[in-house]
């Protein structure tokens, strides 16, 4: 048995995959749902990873801050849930509802949008301006751990520019979190 890995597929200058998912609204979402947002930053994400889970009320957050400025978050989990349960669509959306999340949280079950986007860690940010082409790549912020203690924030640094009309200084960080967790293929 052999696993399917990312490959890092998207890079800086690329246009969005289209996909449509289910979320755990129980409706089906598609990237062009999302046409005329200003920016939108599609997050891999899961409910297991203690990363995710640390970074998941600044993801909140950051929806709350930006929405007003057309930006649309959308968090996609595409963890192998047989082997991870806790990654389970019931188990998302319990998660959604403890968490108050105020963004599409979405059923990648194929795997496929994880894959096209080549998407490697939990969580990993593909950040799209307004005509769907990838203008930052990578992680959060530069802490995980404390957000008090963050210097950096990479993803609203991304998004001020974004909907500001302006190039993103830094577009690319290393995301930081779990592997993605690829089902077995034989």
């Amino acid at each position: 048995m052999k696993l399917g890995y990312g490959t890092a597929n998207l890079k800086v200058g690329d246009r969005a995959v289209p996909f449509k998912l289910i979320g755990v609204d129980d409706k089906q979402h598609s990237l062009d749902d999302y046409a005329g947002k200003n920016a939108i930053a599609v997050i891999f994400s899961c409910n297991h990873c203690p990363y995710v889970r640390a970074w998941e009320d600044r993801m909140v957050q950051v929806q709350g801050d930006y929405s007003g400025k057309g930006m649309q978050l959308i968090a996609i989990n595409a963890n192998d849930a047989s082997r991870y349960p806790d990654d389970s669509f019931s188990k998302m959306k319990e998660r959604a509802n403890e968490k108050h999340f105020n963004f599409p949280y979405l059923r990648d079950e194929t795997q496929d949008v994880a894959r096209a986007y080549g998407a490697e860690r939990t969580p990993e940010v593909f950040l799209f301006d307004g005509n769907g082409v990838l203008c930052y790549h990578g992680a959060i912020d530069d802490n995980y751990d404390d957000p008090g203690a963050v210097k950096d924030h990479y993803l609203r640094d991304a998004l001020d520019a974004v909907v500001a009309g302006r190039s993103v200084q830094l577009a690319e960080t290393q995301p930081v979190g779990c592997s993605v967790k690829w089902k077995q293929v034989s």
